[in-house]
Protein backbone atom coordinates (compact mmCIF):
# COMPACT_ATOMS: atom_id res chain seq x y z
CA UNK A 1 0.00 0.00 0.00
CA UNK A 2 2.84 2.43 0.69
CA UNK A 3 4.48 1.79 -2.43
CA UNK A 4 1.29 2.07 -4.02
CA UNK A 5 1.15 5.53 -2.60
CA UNK A 6 4.28 6.45 -2.76
CA UNK A 7 4.15 5.85 -6.27
CA UNK A 8 0.93 7.46 -7.18
CA UNK A 9 0.58 10.81 -9.37
CA UNK A 10 0.10 13.33 -6.48
CA UNK A 11 2.76 12.03 -4.57
CA UNK A 12 5.02 12.23 -7.26
CA UNK A 13 3.78 16.26 -8.06
CA UNK A 14 4.27 17.13 -4.31
CA UNK A 15 7.49 15.43 -4.49
CA UNK A 16 8.42 16.91 -7.61
CA UNK A 17 7.60 20.54 -6.83
CA UNK A 18 9.05 20.49 -3.25
CA UNK A 19 12.21 19.47 -5.05
CA UNK A 20 12.22 21.70 -7.30
CA UNK A 21 11.55 24.37 -3.74
CA UNK A 22 14.89 22.80 -2.67
CA UNK A 23 16.44 23.41 -5.96
CA UNK A 24 15.56 26.74 -5.66
CA UNK A 25 16.21 27.84 -2.22
CA UNK A 26 19.99 26.17 -2.61
CA UNK A 27 20.70 27.84 -5.80
CA UNK A 28 19.22 31.55 -4.47
CA UNK A 29 20.67 31.18 -0.71
CA UNK A 30 24.29 30.27 -1.83
CA UNK A 31 27.23 32.82 -2.97
CA UNK A 32 27.95 31.53 -6.61
CA UNK A 33 31.56 31.34 -7.84
CA UNK A 34 33.59 29.64 -10.50
CA UNK A 35 36.73 28.18 -11.81
CA UNK A 36 38.16 28.43 -13.98
CA UNK A 37 37.04 32.18 -12.81
CA UNK A 38 37.72 34.00 -16.30
CA UNK A 39 36.72 31.33 -19.20
CA UNK A 40 34.59 28.90 -17.13
CA UNK A 41 32.27 28.43 -19.83
CA UNK A 42 34.48 28.58 -23.24
CA UNK A 43 34.18 24.60 -23.63
CA UNK A 44 30.40 25.28 -23.56
CA UNK A 45 29.81 27.73 -26.30
CA UNK A 46 31.78 26.69 -29.31
CA UNK A 47 28.55 25.88 -31.02
CA UNK A 48 29.00 22.15 -30.94
CA UNK A 49 27.52 19.69 -28.26
CA UNK A 50 29.08 18.31 -25.44
CA UNK A 51 29.05 15.61 -22.65
CA UNK A 52 28.89 16.83 -19.19
CA UNK A 53 30.25 14.27 -16.48
CA UNK A 54 29.27 14.35 -12.98
CA UNK A 55 29.76 11.93 -10.01
CA UNK A 56 26.43 10.32 -8.89
CA UNK A 57 25.35 11.95 -5.59
CA UNK A 58 26.84 15.02 -6.51
CA UNK A 59 24.53 16.17 -9.25
CA UNK A 60 21.36 18.07 -7.97
CA UNK A 61 23.16 21.68 -8.16
CA UNK A 62 23.10 21.13 -11.88
CA UNK A 63 19.81 23.69 -12.58
CA UNK A 64 22.25 26.60 -11.37
CA UNK A 65 25.26 25.69 -13.84
CA UNK A 66 24.19 28.34 -15.68
CA UNK A 67 24.13 26.87 -19.19
CA UNK A 68 20.75 27.36 -21.67
CA UNK A 69 18.48 24.17 -20.50
CA UNK A 70 16.58 23.90 -23.88
CA UNK A 71 19.72 22.57 -25.01
CA UNK A 72 20.57 20.08 -21.95
CA UNK A 73 19.48 16.45 -21.77
CA UNK A 74 19.71 14.18 -18.19
CA UNK A 75 20.06 10.43 -18.07
CA UNK A 76 17.77 9.63 -15.36
CA UNK A 77 17.21 6.57 -13.95
CA UNK A 78 13.46 5.32 -14.73
CA UNK A 79 12.80 4.66 -10.85
CA UNK A 80 10.25 6.26 -9.01
CA UNK A 81 12.73 8.31 -7.52
CA UNK A 82 14.14 9.26 -11.10
CA UNK A 83 10.47 10.39 -12.05
CA UNK A 84 10.29 13.09 -9.43
CA UNK A 85 13.74 14.42 -10.32
CA UNK A 86 12.82 14.51 -13.85
CA UNK A 87 9.94 16.35 -13.12
CA UNK A 88 11.59 18.34 -10.38
CA UNK A 89 14.10 19.59 -13.50
CA UNK A 90 11.60 19.98 -15.81
CA UNK A 91 10.74 23.21 -13.99
CA UNK A 92 13.79 24.61 -14.76
CA UNK A 93 13.29 23.88 -18.72
CA UNK A 94 15.61 20.97 -18.21
CA UNK A 95 14.82 17.65 -20.96
CA UNK A 96 15.42 14.25 -19.66
CA UNK A 97 16.27 11.00 -21.02
CA UNK A 98 15.35 7.91 -18.80
CA UNK A 99 17.38 4.79 -18.42
CA UNK A 100 20.22 3.99 -16.75
CA UNK A 101 23.77 1.98 -17.00
CA UNK A 102 23.90 -2.28 -16.77
CA UNK A 103 25.51 -5.32 -18.21
CA UNK A 104 23.85 -8.23 -19.63
CA UNK A 105 20.38 -8.40 -18.86
CA UNK A 106 20.34 -5.62 -16.70
CA UNK A 107 21.69 -3.38 -19.58
CA UNK A 108 18.58 -4.36 -21.33
CA UNK A 109 15.94 -3.95 -17.97
CA UNK A 110 17.53 -0.33 -17.25
CA UNK A 111 16.25 0.68 -20.71
CA UNK A 112 20.24 1.26 -21.06
CA UNK A 113 20.23 0.65 -24.71
CA UNK A 114 17.29 2.54 -25.39
CA UNK A 115 18.81 5.53 -23.24
CA UNK A 116 22.06 5.55 -25.19
CA UNK A 117 20.24 5.83 -28.79
CA UNK A 118 18.31 8.76 -27.51
CA UNK A 119 21.71 10.26 -26.17
CA UNK A 120 23.41 9.95 -29.54
CA UNK A 121 19.94 11.41 -31.31
CA UNK A 122 20.26 13.97 -29.43
CA UNK A 123 23.85 14.88 -30.03
CA UNK A 124 23.43 14.74 -33.32
CA UNK A 125 20.92 17.37 -33.65
CA UNK A 126 23.56 19.47 -32.03
CA UNK A 127 21.88 19.06 -27.93
CA UNK A 128 24.14 18.26 -25.42
CA UNK A 129 23.72 15.83 -22.21
CA UNK A 130 24.50 15.53 -18.91
CA UNK A 131 25.30 12.05 -16.77
CA UNK A 132 27.04 10.56 -14.02
CA UNK A 133 29.73 8.77 -14.88
CA UNK A 134 29.92 6.00 -11.93
CA UNK A 135 29.51 2.36 -12.91
CA UNK A 136 26.35 1.69 -11.42
CA UNK A 137 26.61 0.89 -7.70
CA UNK A 138 30.00 1.54 -7.15
CA UNK A 139 30.64 5.37 -6.52
CA UNK A 140 33.72 7.70 -7.72
CA UNK A 141 34.43 4.62 -10.60
CA UNK A 142 33.98 5.89 -14.11
CA UNK A 143 32.61 3.17 -16.43
CA UNK A 144 32.66 2.64 -20.13
CA UNK A 145 29.15 3.91 -21.13
CA UNK A 146 30.52 7.75 -20.75
CA UNK A 147 33.34 7.15 -23.03
CA UNK A 148 31.49 5.08 -25.47
CA UNK A 149 29.19 7.69 -25.95
CA UNK A 150 31.63 10.24 -26.44
CA UNK A 151 33.78 7.88 -29.21
CA UNK A 152 30.48 7.20 -30.97
CA UNK A 153 29.11 10.83 -31.25
CA UNK A 154 32.58 12.62 -31.43
CA UNK A 155 31.76 15.20 -28.84
CA UNK A 156 33.97 15.89 -25.94
CA UNK A 157 33.45 15.22 -22.45
CA UNK A 158 33.65 17.93 -19.86
CA UNK A 159 33.88 17.27 -16.00
CA UNK A 160 31.96 19.06 -13.23
CA UNK A 161 31.67 19.31 -9.84
CA UNK A 162 29.49 21.37 -8.03
CA UNK A 163 29.73 21.98 -4.30
CA UNK A 164 28.10 24.00 -1.44
CA UNK A 165 30.04 24.81 2.06
CA UNK A 166 27.63 23.45 3.77
CA UNK A 167 26.04 19.96 3.38
CA UNK A 168 25.70 17.08 5.03
CA UNK A 169 26.31 13.35 3.34
CA UNK A 170 24.26 10.47 3.73
CA UNK A 171 25.02 6.62 4.46
CA UNK A 172 23.83 5.31 0.96
CA UNK A 173 25.91 3.87 -1.90
CA UNK A 174 27.14 6.85 -3.42
CA UNK A 175 27.38 9.35 -0.64
CA UNK A 176 24.73 11.47 -1.56
CA UNK A 177 25.34 15.13 -0.92
CA UNK A 178 21.89 17.24 0.16
CA UNK A 179 23.24 20.87 -0.16
CA UNK A 180 21.99 23.16 2.17
CA UNK A 181 21.54 26.79 1.76
CA UNK A 182 23.51 30.46 3.30
CA UNK A 183 26.92 29.35 2.05
CA UNK A 184 29.00 29.18 -1.18
CA UNK A 185 28.34 27.35 -4.19
CA UNK A 186 31.38 26.46 -6.57
CA UNK A 187 31.27 24.85 -9.70
CA UNK A 188 34.39 23.99 -10.96
CA UNK A 189 35.19 22.60 -14.96
CA UNK A 190 37.69 20.33 -16.19
CA UNK A 191 39.33 20.27 -19.19
CA UNK A 192 37.20 18.53 -22.35
CA UNK A 193 38.47 15.19 -22.65
CA UNK A 194 37.98 13.52 -26.48
CA UNK A 195 37.65 10.10 -27.88
CA UNK A 196 38.25 8.80 -31.21
CA UNK A 197 35.71 7.56 -33.17
CA UNK A 198 38.41 4.52 -34.20
CA UNK A 199 39.34 3.95 -30.23
CA UNK A 200 39.78 -0.01 -29.05
CA UNK A 201 39.99 -1.23 -26.12
CA UNK A 202 42.85 0.54 -24.67
CA UNK A 203 42.38 4.26 -26.00
CA UNK A 204 38.85 3.44 -24.34
CA UNK A 205 40.27 2.50 -21.07
CA UNK A 206 42.84 5.62 -21.08
CA UNK A 207 39.80 7.78 -21.33
CA UNK A 208 37.42 6.27 -18.90
CA UNK A 209 40.34 7.11 -16.34
CA UNK A 210 40.95 10.71 -17.76
CA UNK A 211 37.15 10.92 -16.98
CA UNK A 212 37.38 9.32 -13.44
CA UNK A 213 40.69 11.26 -12.63
CA UNK A 214 38.82 14.48 -13.95
CA UNK A 215 36.23 14.25 -12.08
CA UNK A 216 38.34 13.32 -8.83
CA UNK A 217 40.40 16.29 -9.01
CA UNK A 218 37.61 18.93 -9.93
CA UNK A 219 35.56 17.55 -6.83
CA UNK A 220 38.08 18.13 -4.52
CA UNK A 221 39.30 21.21 -5.79
CA UNK A 222 35.35 22.35 -5.37
CA UNK A 223 35.27 21.36 -1.86
CA UNK A 224 38.49 22.49 -1.09
CA UNK A 225 37.18 26.34 -2.25
CA UNK A 226 34.15 25.91 0.08
CA UNK A 227 36.12 25.52 2.93
CA UNK A 228 39.71 25.93 2.72
CA UNK A 229 39.97 24.94 6.86
CA UNK A 230 38.85 22.03 5.78
CA UNK A 231 41.07 18.73 4.13
CA UNK A 232 39.47 18.11 0.84
CA UNK A 233 39.49 13.86 1.29
CA UNK A 234 37.96 15.02 4.49
CA UNK A 235 35.24 17.03 3.17
CA UNK A 236 34.09 14.11 0.89
CA UNK A 237 33.83 11.93 3.47
CA UNK A 238 32.59 14.29 5.91
CA UNK A 239 29.22 16.02 5.94
CA UNK A 240 29.69 19.45 7.26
Amino acid sequence: MSKRIASSEIALSLGAFFLAFYFWLVGRANRSRREPEADFYKPFTTGKPFIIALWHGEHFLLPFLGLPSEKLNILITTHRDGEVLARACGYYGLKSIRGSGGEGSEFLRKKALHAFAAMLRVLRKGENVVMTADVPKVARVAGLGIVTLAKYSGCPIIPVAMATSHFRRLSNWDRTCINLPFGRLTAIRGEPIFVAHDAEDAALEAARRAVEDGLNAATERAYALDDESVEPADALRNGR
